[in-house]
């Protein structure tokens, strides 16, 4: 697992970037040969005339294949999760290099050479996901890994309820019970030696060892030998930085005071804002370049629909629960809670419009939030920002819920591209553990992942109700 500005990037997904990578650049120039060689060989001047369109074609359909979430592990699974998700790879790099020829002319292919470097990509990526995610074995790239405990929390690591593929998940070569805790694990993989963990871990050549005890308060905890362990190279966390780790998430149920405290990340420094300011303003500048055509389009449909008013404001919380009047086109009909009594936006919901159906799926409506943005009310990347009856209601039931109040809302957020729309207290649950995640490790690069990932749930419409 390597780690870069905060965001774990899995070995098997650096694995399959670099397979990717060569791939792409073997179709390019066999398409190129193929289409405009005729029958000479790979000359060096083959190759430097058209380095440069390599470079572009190599990059967009890299970008389109993270934009359609090809490199999270939960999608690396098998041969349909991949064919589904390629083909729409394909068609976004296919739109892209279109753009690209018509705004730089110079890097034009032509329609037949492009096509057949799209084709032999798409085979070879193809079969090159299936081969690895079913016919060869990466076990080298999981750690080998002894778990401190037997309890519901050990039990939990096994398999992760199969929210990963097997290769995305340590291997687990044994637990190690702590004296008088309930065990919950399978009895073969409990280790049964006195000897001590040092001593466990050579044993099992274990690379890494996980705690994840039932109980903290008291009782028998290793520290000394778990420092010994460190100090020879062993990697050592606890369940909280684990599921942090694997699953790009901060587990409700893991978590206690002293993590926050100790634990690091949460850099809320001068230098780490101002960046974070500078890109805010140019991304939505930018943002409102590109999409002011269709922010046009969308207030004439809202209006011949429905008649005025075209922008709907709603009061949310933002950084350090300070409330601010959000902008959104209107999606819903008019008066559409008469109680005043707020309510989630369910599956269907009766209340959204004929255009406000299609605007939400295609997350349009948000766009008016660029102008919280550059009132520096909002982040382009954040936690989505919640209305204050139900920030209230949260913070009543689901611990640390505070937390994400730390830093400001943002039109897209690690929670959105990672998880459906919420609409319960068990859906604010599971996103929260996204939100503390982006919390305690945002960055320039994490925005920069969120926002490509961001062009998936805009394209396939997902999680939108």
């Amino acid at each position: 697992m390597f780690k870069i500005n905060n965001l774990y990037i899995p070995k098997i997904s650096a694995l399959i970037i670099s397979i990717d990578f060569l791939l792409l650049v073997l179709a390019f120039f066999a398409g190129i040969h193929l289409r405009f060689a005729e029958g000479q060989g790979f000359t060096v001047s083959f190759f430097q005339d058209s380095f440069y369109e390599a470079c572009i074609f190599i990059f967009t359909m890299i970008f389109s294949m993270a934009a359609m979430g090809m490199y999270l592990p939960e999608t690396q699974r098998d041969f349909n999760t991949t064919l589904f998700r390629l083909m729409p790879s394909v068609a976004l790099c296919f739109g892209l290099m279109t753009f690209i020829f018509y705004i730089f002319p110079e890097t034009y292919l032509g329609r037949g050479a492009l096509l057949i470097v799209m084709v032999l990509s798409f085979i070879e990526i193809l079969i090159a996901r299936t081969l690895l995610y079913k016919g060869i074995s990466v076990d080298i790239l999981r750690p080998r890994t002894l778990v401190l405990g037997t309890g519901k929390n050990a039990n939990d690591l096994i398999n992760q309820n199969g929210k990963l593929p097997a290769h995305h998940q340590p291997k687990i070569v044994g637990f190690i019970p702590f004296p008088g805790e309930e065990r919950h694990v399978p009895a073969t993989l409990v280790v049964t030696d006195k000897d001590s963990l040092m001593s466990l871990a050579g044993k099992y050549k274990a690379e890494e060892i996980i705690i994840a005890p039932q109980e903290r308060r008291g009782g028998y905890f290793p520290i000394q030998e778990l420092l010994e362990c460190k100090m020879h190279g062993i990697r050592v966390m606890d369940i909280a930085t684990f599921y942090e780790r694997e699953n790009g998430h901060i587990r409700m149920d893991s978590l206690y005071p002293s993590w926050f405290v100790f634990g690091g990340g949460f850099d809320q420094s001068l230098l780490r804002s101002t960046i974070k300011r500078i890109f805010d303003l140019l991304a939505s500048l930018a943002l409102l370049m590109i999409t002011l055509p269709v922010m046009l389009i969308a207030a004439l449909l809202i209006l011949l629909e429905d008649g005025f008013p075209i922008f709907y404001r709603q009061e949310r919380v933002g950084k350090s629960g300070e409330t601010f009047m959000v902008l959104k086109f209107r999606s819903m009909r008019k008066n559409a809670e008469k109680d005043k009594k707020p309510q989630w936006a369910a599956t269907n919901d009766p209340r959204i419009t004929k255009v406000g159906n299609i605007i939400r799926k295609l997350r349009i409506d948000e766009l008016p939030q660029i102008v919280n943005v550059l009132k520096n009310e909002m982040s382009f990347v954040g936690p989505r920002p919640e209305r204050p009856y139900f920030v209230n209601m949260l913070n009543a039931q689901v611990p640390y819920y505070g937390v994400r109040h730390s830093v400001k809302p943002g039109i897209t957020g690690w929670a959105q591209v990672r998880y459906p729309y919420g609409s319960s207290v068990e859906d604010a649950i599971e996103k929260l553990q996204y939100d503390l995640y982006y919390v305690k490790n945002h960055s320039l690069f994490l925005d920069a992942v969120i926002l490509v990932l961001t062009v998936e749930v805009v394209l396939m419409g997902k999680g939108s109700r």
